[in-house]
């Protein structure tokens, strides 16, 4: 059955943050993830998901100022003592929050940096957080993000993802699949995930064009949803996008495609 999660950071944006959870549950979500749940401390949401009966079930490494339209960490070279300083926080949130995976955003080429040192440098910090996490039982993953909504973004699509494995050789660390990002990079989304659905850890939807609810533009989500509840994939499957009206009001797709989910 499919573990169905509902990403907090980008639905339900109505309200702050710490009364997204009550919503989750309101819509029947059992899981919840958070991009960044830093702006609560761990007792906050810890009674959140105790008051609601959540899990949660994934957060990103703090990536520094690229959600401000900076480079970020994990890929930028001299950041490396800051990065080890951000993996550590993730592991006190997620070690204290049952969070069983976590998501490194690589970020971006800066103008003055050659893309190799850039992709060295991610390689190097890959291994440092697979080894860090592990350590505490959390699986790590890191995803792909389109070039067009976040230029010289250093991991933009499957193939690189999958040299960026072959150059980090860590048996625990996947990809984070999410199926907007691939469909704006023109990847075929449904053969993509048959082809490297061993490669990933998490999935995440949204329709593309406009990343808002599934049936709002071209991806076939249905044949998608198909294949998965019936592929060997065992993790989350988490719904992140952009609501087109209220948030209460995007669900719609929930009662076509996931009648019966966990």
């Amino acid at each position: 059955m499919i573990k169905l999660a509902v990403n907090l950071s980008m639905i339900f944006t109505e309200v702050p943050l710490i009364e997204r959870f009550a919503l989750a549950r309101a819509q029947g979500f059992n899981h919840v993830e958070i991009q960044f749940p830093y702006e609560l401390t761990i007792g906050q949401i810890q009674n959140q998901l105790s008051i609601h009966q959540l899990n949660l079930c994934l957060i990103n490494v703090p990536a520094g100022d690229l959600m401000q339209g900076g480079h970020g960490l994990a890929g930028i070279p001299g950041r490396e003592i800051e990065f080890r300083h951000a993996v550590e926080q993730a592991i006190q949130y997620a070690t204290a929050l049952n969070v069983p995976r976590v998501n490194i955003l690589a970020g971006k080429q800066p103008l003055d940096c050659d893309l190799l040192p850039c992709l060295n440098t991610l390689a190097s910090n890959l291994k440092m957080a697979c080894s860090m996490l592990l350590e505490h039982q959390i699986e790590p993953v890191f995803e792909m993000v389109n070039g067009t909504d976040m230029p010289r973004f250093l991991i933009q699509n499957v193939a690189q993802a999958q040299e960026m494995l072959e150059a980090v050789n860590h048996p625990a660390l996947k990809m984070q699949y999410d199926c907007y990002h691939m469909a704006m990079m023109g990847e075929d989304v449904l053969e993509s995930l048959k082809e490297n659905i061993h490669l990933i850890g998490h999935i995440q939807f949204a329709d593309c064009p406009g990343r808002h609810q599934p049936n709002t533009a071209s991806i076939q989500y249905h044949d998608i949803f198909q294949w998965l509840k019936h592929s060997q994939y065992q993790a989350y499957v988490a719904a992140e996008y952009k609501p087109m009206q209220h948030s209460n009001d995007s669900f719609v797709w929930k009662a076509e495609f996931f009648p019966e989910h966990d």
